[in-house]
């Protein structure tokens, strides 16, 4: 699971480049903002799931489903967070870097680790 989020890493970091080399400092700032708000809540579910899969598996469904509501509403939080604290935000660079951020999970599978 953890390497799902360093392939979200990544790609926010180049979007961030990619974005930064088009648009500035604040195209680039926007993109890393919006992949930000994906990785963040996921970093701290993968860590969550590593740690309660060594207790009883009886409860593993139940972390699954509650962490996964905490996800997405932290993911949510987090966008309306950078309105309020950025709000020179360039919202089209804070939408690609937040789909990048969620699509890089597809190539995870094709990572050897």
């Amino acid at each position: 699971m953890l390497k799902a989020v360093f392939l979200q890493i990544g790609a926010t970091i180049l979007a961030a480049l990619i974005a930064g080399l088009i648009l500035g400092t604040r195209g680039a700032l926007s993109a890393a903002l919006g992949g930000a708000a994906c990785v963040l809540p996921n970093l701290f579910f993968a860590l969550r799931l590593s740690l309660v899969s060594k207790r009883s598996a009886a409860s593993y469904p139940l972390e699954f489903f509650v962490g996964e509501f905490f996800k997405i509403a932290s993911t949510v939080g987090l966008l309306a967070t950078v309105q309020l604290v950025y709000p020179d935000v360039h919202w089209l660079t804070l939408f690609i870097g937040l789909v990048v951020a969620l699509k890089a999970n597809l190539f995870a599978f094709l990572v050897k680790t």
